[in-house]
């Protein structure tokens, strides 16, 4: 039986399905490491992530602090998938090329605005009331 690379994937079952979509997974964070939007949301999040242990009074404020850090690293990386496959079909300018674009570019900016209004509740709340 031949085996299209896009479909092997969908064939696999049980642990050998799993370990082989946490090598994607694996690959993926690695190629996010190369962009630099996500390379210094890293960066952040290695030092947010443990202020936010503390700064939570509780479990669920600390998850989310902390869940709010990684949606913005998330939806970075979704973003560059998007502009990675815009890419890939070319150079030139196009409408629905800038569409896309832009739409994941406001993506990230909304969950940038989500963590640091989070953040900026917990601050507030831990040392102005």
């Amino acid at each position: 039986m031949k085996h299209d690379f896009e479909n092997l994937q969908k064939e696999r079952k049980g642990l050998s399905r799993i370990w082989h979509a946490l090598g994607y997974s694996w690959a993926g964070l690695k190629q996010g490491m190369h962009e630099p939007a996500f390379f210094l949301e890293f960066k952040l999040a290695i030092v947010l992530i443990p202020i936010g242990f503390w700064l939570g009074a509780n479990w669920v404020e600390s998850s989310l602090l902390i869940g709010s850090v990684l949606l913005v690293m998330i939806v970075e990386l979704l973003n560059t998938g998007i502009e990675t496959a815009i890419d890939r079909i070319g150079p030139e300018f196009h409408d629905l090329s800038k569409r896309a674009k832009d739409l994941g570019s406001a993506a990230v900016l909304l969950s940038l605005l989500l963590c640091g209004g989070v953040w900026l509740a917990a601050i507030v709340h831990r040392w102005m009331i």
